[in-house]
């Protein structure tokens, strides 16, 4: 067998189903390092594109707070992509290594755009107007691109997330 370090870290129990999928993948927008697609990505970028917006439009709240949260599976069965089907069903190959800081990542993506909601929504509640929020805004923006960067390179073969001390340390929680 040739050595191939994209399986170290991958247990027995999961390496044939991986490498049998990582076949599968061949020539679809599927990494097959990961068995994971950016596309997925795509509803979050949705998402950050009408936070920054809050500031300058701030009724732009109640298409944020109408925003849910969608599983990989879930995101693929309500999109376009062309593969959509094989990303469902490669996404039980994934091996733990990568599924579990991915999922991880996306919960805390899912949590900052919750919480940025919440506050923003409050703050106008409260009578501040938008403008105060800006600093407040681009501060969950940034952490958001950078959770983003964080998924897409664990999708490309990476395993580093952030602790959630270190989000709750941006975001002052």
């Amino acid at each position: 067998m040739v050595d191939d370090p994209t399986l170290d870290d991958i247990p027995e129990d999961e390496r044939e189903r991986f490498l049998a999928f990582r076949a599968k993948v061949d020539g679809a927008n599927i990494n097959p390092q990961t068995l994971l697609a950016t596309d997925y990505l795509n509803h979050f970028n949705e998402i950050v594109m009408m936070i920054e917006m809050l500031p300058d439009a701030p009724d732009c709240i109640e298409d944020v707070n109408a925003w849910q949260p969608k599983t990989y599976a879930e995101h693929f069965r309500d999109s376009g992509f062309k593969d959509k089907d094989l990303a469902i069903e490669a996404y039980g190959a994934v091996p733990t290594k990568f599924r579990e800081p991915f999922e991880k990542v996306v919960e805390q993506m899912n949590r900052i755009v919750r919480l940025t909601a919440t506050r923003f929504g409050e703050a106008l509640a409260a009578g501040e107007d938008a403008e105060s929020q800006r600093d407040s805004v681009a501060q969950s923006v940034d952490l958001l691109h950078r959770l983003g960067e964080i998924a897409s390179s664990i999708i490309h073969g990476s395993t580093k997330t952030l602790d959630q001390d270190e989000i709750d340390g941006i975001v002052g929680r």
